[in-house]
Order: structure tokens, then C-alpha cells, then sequence
């Protein structure tokens, strides 16, 4: 039978190999040449196995007919063997007309989905343009649309279903029902939350965010995830749900047209007149490399303490992702200025004036080992 099947396909193959080709060619290959060949071998081995079949049954009735004790056996074969075929048949044919209203169904779902497709594939592509309609929003939405018409079109064709209203049916779908319910709460959680944060707008792929104690790099914004790169080079992989019910810092959203505040504080004592430590913390800001001068930086006094006045120093920079560097650039720079100047920084704590100011000489900047890796060093405006 196997090598009956290897001839005969071998054989249609050969005969026919150009013609089908051909038939690829005609249509633009819009039906595929290795589509067709499996289609032909599919036919073929499914009429060798209705022959088989049927030969096999004629071979089983005579044999059997042949014996006295086997002869009531091949009088009642038909009844064994076709008969539950020929029942499934008409089954099967009495079904065929709410089939084809299934058909038509899908059909139609398939065709608004791909027209809703098109649609918003043009949105995003900026052929088509909405107003109040972020180019963002399109996926998400062709999802949700999709959805609804699938579940439209199985509302619909639910009772065409043959079987559908049969108390088995009913069983297994109530069955599948609330086991989705029980083991899904958390999926749709996150799934949904995952849609809210995609129209509220909280945050896009590239931004640095900050979710509760989480900073980081969003690199991917998923249905039921997000993606973060924190500063340490770690990949975080956060549940949409802990972000829609955390808050969320956005250190970039408006760094790109108005800048990003960073900012430090000193405290610094009474004795030194406020004017100088404005003016030794706005140059320190004008030493530090990165930083935007405008808007230009500002000082505010943030308090009267106990034992010092508390500054703080707020700069402005474009580059989120650069903030920590900038940070550790500024602070650097206050802490030459100050020295500089030979103003002792307060902060964190204050218990007595010490015999000696807590400064660092400029000869002892570059103290061994930092002589192998000394920058050069800048104009002060100290003589």
C-alpha cells in the first residue's frame, strides 16, 4: 500500500509538476506550488485509505460469510461497521446548514477585523490622522476591537453551534468558565492595567521612570509587564498591576522641552554670609560639565536650622539618563568650590565648632593615589 501511494504521488508529480508551477506563476503566487502538492498528496492518501478500507471490508464479509458460527456475524457487519458511519453522516449532513451560517460568520468577523487592520495600520503609519488620538494608542486598540468583534461574532454564532444546546455542551463551557474565572484574577489584572497605563500616558519606551523604589530605563512596555533597565545595568521586570496602584516619577517627559531639575543641599553655618554661599554654589553649577545654562540655576534657602542655614542648589539638565553622572559631577564641584573658599560644609550634623575648619587645602587635592588619575585642573578665580 505504502509503495502504492510513493508511485502514485510520484507519478501526479511528474505529470503535473509544470502545471502547478504554472498555476503559482498565474496568480502571483497568491497559491503557493508546495500549498497544492500537499493538498494532492492529502486527496491521494485519502482515497487510497477509502479503498483500502472498503477493500478490506469486502474482504471481511466473505471470509466471514464462509463459516457457519462467524456467518450471522458477516450478515450483521453492515450494521457494526456503516451503520454508525452512515449515522454520523446524516448527523453531519443535517448540520451542514447551520455550518455554513458559522461559515459566513467568520468570514465576515475575519474581514471587519481586517478592515479595522487596515485602519489603524494607518493611523499609525500617519496616513490617517485623528484628532485627541495618540499614534501610540493604535495597537492597543486593534487589540481591544479585535476582541470585541471575535466575542461578537461567538455571541452570534453560538447557537449554530450543532450541539451547542445539548447539556454536555453547556457542562464543558461552564466547566472552562470557572476555570478561567479561579486561575485568571491576576492575568486580568495585569492585562488591564497594562491598557490603562497605555492611554494614560504615564511613560514610553526610553524613558527613566521611577515605580515606587525602582529607577530605571523603560525598554519594553508589555500586556502584562514592563520592562526596566536600572542604573546598575539589571534587567527589572515589573507587573503592570504594582505600577497602575504605585506612583510614578517620569524624569523625562518634560526634560525634553523645559529640562530636568536636579538639585543638592548644604548646610552651611551662620557665619558665613549667604550671599557667598550663592555665589560659591552657582559656581560650582558653572564648573559642572553636562548642565544646561538655560534656564540658569537658582538657589533656595530651605531653611534656618539650629546650627546652619540649609541651600539648596537646583540646576538644569536635558539628558534624564545622565542624571546620576551629573549628580556625582556637581558634587564634586561643590565640594571643590567650598574648599576653595575654605567654607565648611555642616551637613549632615552639627555638634561643636571644631579647632580647625573641616576643609580640604588645595596642595592636598591630588593626594596619593589620586595623582595617577588628577584632572586638570580649573580656573577658580582664586589667586
Amino acid at each position: 500500500m505504502a509503495f502504492s501511494l510513493r508511485w502514485m504521488v510520484a507519478r501526479i508529480e511528474r505529470r503535473y509538476h509544470a502545471a502547478i508551477n504554472q498555476i503559482e506563476s498565474e496568480t502571483f503566487s497568491l497559491i503557493r506550488a508546495g500549498s497544492i502538492w500537499i493538498a494532492v498528496r492529502f486527496t491521494v492518501r485519502l482515497l487510497i485509505l477509502i479503498a483500502a478500507l472498503a477493500i478490506f471490508y469486502a474482504y471481511l464479509h466473505i471470509v466471514l460469510n464462509y463459516f457457519p458460527w462467524t456467518r450471522w456475524l458477516s450478515t450483521h457487519l453492515r450494521a457494526l461497521t456503516v451503520g454508525p458511519l452512515l449515522a454520523l453522516a446524516s448527523e453531519v449532513a443535517a448540520a451542514i446548514p447551520s455550518l455554513l451560517v458559522v461559515f459566513v460568520i467568520v468570514v465576515a468577523a475575519r474581514y471587519v477585523i481586517s478592515l479595522a487592520h487596515l485602519f489603524f495600520s494607518a493611523i499609525e503609519n500617519g496616513t490617517i490622522k485623528v484628532s485627541a488620538f495618540e499614534v501610540d494608542w493604535s495597537k492597543p486598540t486593534f487589540n481591544i476591537v479585535r476582541i470585541l468583534i471575535i466575542a461578537f461574532a461567538a455571541m452570534i454564532a453560538y447557537p449554530y453551534i450543532p450541539g451547542s444546546q445539548s447539556a454536555a455542551f453547556k457542562g464543558i463551557t461552564i466547566f472552562i468558565g470557572v476555570l478561567f474565572s479561579l486561575g485568571s484574577s491576576s492575568l486580568l489584572a495585569n492585562v488591564i492595567a497594562g491598557y490603562t497605563m497605555t492611554y494614560r500616558r504615564a511613560f514610553h519606551v526610553g524613558d527613566r521612570i521611577k515605580v515606587g523604589d525602582l529607577t530605571g530605563d523603560v525598554t519594553e512596555v508589555g500586556l502584562m509587564v514592563t520592562h526596566l533597565r536600572s542604573i546598575k545595568n539589571e534587567e527589572l521586570i515589573v507587573p503592570n498591576s504594582l505600577i497602575l496602584n504605585s506612583n510614578i516619577v517620569n524624569y523625562t517627559s518634560l526634560a525634553r522641552e523645559r529640562g530636568l531639575v536636579l538639585h543638592t543641599a548644604v548646610g552651611i553655618g551662620y557665619e558665613t554670609p549667604w550671599r557667598q554661599v550663592e555665589a560659591m554654589l552657582l559656581l560650582a553649577a558653572e564648573r559642572t560639565p553636562g548642565l544646561l545654562r538655560e534656564p540658569a540655576p537658582f538657589i533656595l534657602q530651605q531653611s534656618l536650622g539650629d546650627y546652619a542655614v540649609n541651600y539648596e542648589l537646583n540646576v538644569y539638565c536635558d539628558k534624564p539618563a545622565e542624571m546620576f553622572r551629573l549628580y556625582t559631577e556637581l558634587h564634586r564641584s561643590v565640594l571643590d568650590v567650598f574648599n576653595e573658599y575654605n567654607v565648611q560644609i555642616m551637613t549632615p550634623s552639627y555638634i561643636a565648632d571644631p579647632a580647625e575648619p573641616k576643609v580640604v587645602p588645595r596642595e592636598h587635592w591630588f593626594e596619593k593615589p589620586a595623582q595617577a588619575t588628577a584632572r586638570p585642573s580649573r580656573r577658580t578665580g582664586v589667586d
